[in-house]
């Protein structure tokens, strides 16, 4: 893997472990060489992961729409900062630098990101692993839905099997190299759950 896509909120939050942990992902991607593709701002879980990998002597680059770097939330110490017209520009772009996707604590954007991003892998339009850091329990409400909508037959279990979950960044990367995607079947099939 040469470089690897982050999600993840744009503020810090309440509780130092997910601080902690867009640290310890930055240090483990400049450690393996890996670049990090994000977002582009300085602030919040995306300004901590982005500084860990600039302080291992890792790359990055930030995707930045014009309209939010115009309010000084942009990155001025990244390897490369790419600005773009738009949010749909912003996620075209890092999902075509990315080989693989991670997912820290975040809101509604991350969610957003971490859902579009997994719905191409379902419609086969990637092929590339998508993990999410379930730090501290944040993300447990998000494997009981995915769960629950898999037994109501509305994601088949192959597919949510392509969203990867660990709540130990050591074993993020590991958990995407051996990722191994499904066979993409026609999505609409009334008869198969699988």
């Amino acid at each position: 893997m040469k470089s690897i896509c982050v999600f993840c909120a744009s503020s810090l939050g309440e509780r130092e472990d997910y601080r902690q942990a867009a640290e310890a992902v930055g240090s483990i991607l400049a450690r393996n060489n890996i670049r990090l593709i994000y977002g582009g701002a300085k602030v919040g879980l995306m300004g901590a992961v982005a500084d860990a990998v600039l302080q291992g002597g890792g790359k990055v680059t930030g995707v930045l729409p014009h309209f939010l770097a115009g309010k000084e939330i942009a990155h001025t110490n990244l390897s490369e900062l790419i600005l773009v017209e738009s949010m749909h520009e912003r996620k075209q772009q890092m999902s075509q630098m990315a080989d693989g996707f991670i997912a820290l604590p975040g809101g509604f954007g991350t969610l957003e990101e971490l859902f579009e991003i997994i719905t191409w892998g379902q419609l086969g339009l990637h092929y590339k692993p998508v993990l999410v850091l379930n730090i501290n329990g944040y993300y447990d409400h998000l494997i009981k839905l995915l769960d629950h909508m898999a037994v109501e037959g509305l994601l088949k279990e192959r597919h949510r099997r392509m969203m990867l979950f660990t709540d130990r960044v050591e074993d993020a990367l590991n958990e995407m190299l051996h990722y191994s995607p499904p066979v993409i079947n026609p999505l609409i099939d009334k008869h198969s759950k699988t």
